[in-house]
């Protein structure tokens, strides 16, 4: 934990909070992006400490609480078909659907796998020929080169039992969207430290000019989102609206080409449903023609499950910042981790697991 350490140091903690004092002269509402950031701000308490007037405003990075109902549904309509073993990282097994979850079904018999890799999902279709191996790819940028590496292995191999379900999301799209919404209060961005190393920040840089808001990209260490905030901060004083790198040590303004170059060639940019949010043009990928015959939802005609969100969950409004967590009324009684009646509550960058895990209360929460 030594390097980590560092990023968490006390002193100079207190040292960021003192210089923001000073500077902000105004309050000012920023939006850190990611759900990863989400939960240090929280368990940490930064928002509690930031000076009186800097507000938080908590953003839809969170991969597994964008990820549509419908595409949820889709996954557990195959993991219920006899022969087809479904494959997912562990964070989407307890995501409710419209009537139940991945791990519910897999106690009830379904063949649902946890893989590490997607290339662990191409792994296992190789080993079982006569199944048919599904992957629900999911969740933004930062997983999608992986993803596309995978199809790229599988098409060498020649596999025709591996399949993917497609439900990726970009982020600048996600932010054009909430910049655009009349009732949007953000004033300034911080990026997500891990998105921005595959694609660098040069996507972010007509959002700032268009919009005139600074976009600060940041890591996800207490001390990385403090002077975040205050690079944040000093533009909003200063009347900038620039990219900034504050996660220098990771990420470059190119990003990483080479992870771009897979994600060009096996997908292409398409509208997606966001869950709790609804469509928005360009903010999704998809396989290209090239590829489509790895294309799940098409291999397995599930193109067509129409789901209905639970009525008294506010996930939507929470992941576009218009609400926090304490304000749903089902929040911490008949919506729990253990029960969790919208994916917020269960992922583990939700907003509301977040609020939840830190013992956060309508009275015990910050004006």
């Amino acid at each position: 934990m030594k390097y980590l350490d560092e990023y968490r140091d006390p002193a100079l903690a207190r040292r960021l909070l003192d210089e923001l004092r000073r500077t902000a002269s105004a309050p000012w509402r920023i939006m850190e992006v990611c759900g990863g950031q989400t939960h240090t701000l929280v368990r940490q308490g930064i928002d509690e400490l930031l000076p009186a007037g800097i507000r938080m405003i908590h953003g839809p990075g969170c991969p597994v609480c964008v990820t549509p109902l419908e595409t949820l549904d889709r996954a557990m309509a195959l993991a219920a078909r006899p022969g087809v073993i479904l494959t997912s990282f562990g964070d989407m097994l307890r995501v409710p659907g419209t009537g139940t979850d991945l791990l519910s079904l897999r106690a009830r018999g379904a063949d649902v796998r946890v893989v590490y890799t997607p290339m662990d999902a191409v792994r296992i279709a190789r080993e079982h020929p006569e199944r048919e191996v599904v992957f629900l790819a999911v969740g933004f940028e930062t997983t999608a080169p992986a993803n596309a590496m995978a199809v790229l292995h599988a098409a060498r191999l020649g596999l025709g039992n591996f399949s993917m379900l497609v439900s990726h999301v970009l982020v600048p799209p996600a932010m054009t969207a909430l910049l655009e919404d009349p009732g949007c209060e953000v004033q300034a961005f911080l990026a997500a430290g891990h998105v921005c190393a595959v694609m660098g920040w040069r996507e972010y840089e007509p959002i700032a000019a268009r919009h005139r808001v600074p976009v600060v990209v940041t890591g996800f260490e207490p001390l990385d989102l403090l002077e975040g905030v205050l690079m944040a901060v000093r533009q909003l004083e200063e009347g900038r609206w620039e990219v900034e790198n504050q996660y220098a040590r990771a990420v470059r303004r190119l990003g990483n080409t080479e992870a771009q170059d897979a994600m060009r060639t096996v997908f292409r940019v398409t509208d997606r449903a966001w869950r709790g949010i609804g469509s928005l043009p360009g903010s999704g990928l998809e396989l290209n023609a090239e590829y489509e015959r790895f294309d799940a939802a098409k291999r397995f005609d599930v193109g067509g499950v129409h789901a209905v969100e639970d009525p008294e969950c506010i996930a939507g409004a929470v992941l576009t910042g218009a609400r926090l967590p304490t304000d749903c009324p089902a929040y911490g009684t008949r919506c729990t981790p253990r029960r969790p009646l919208g994916a917020p509550m269960v992922s583990a960058e939700g907003t509301c697991a977040a609020f939840f895990a830190a013992g956060r209360t309508k009275e015990g929460l910050p004006s």
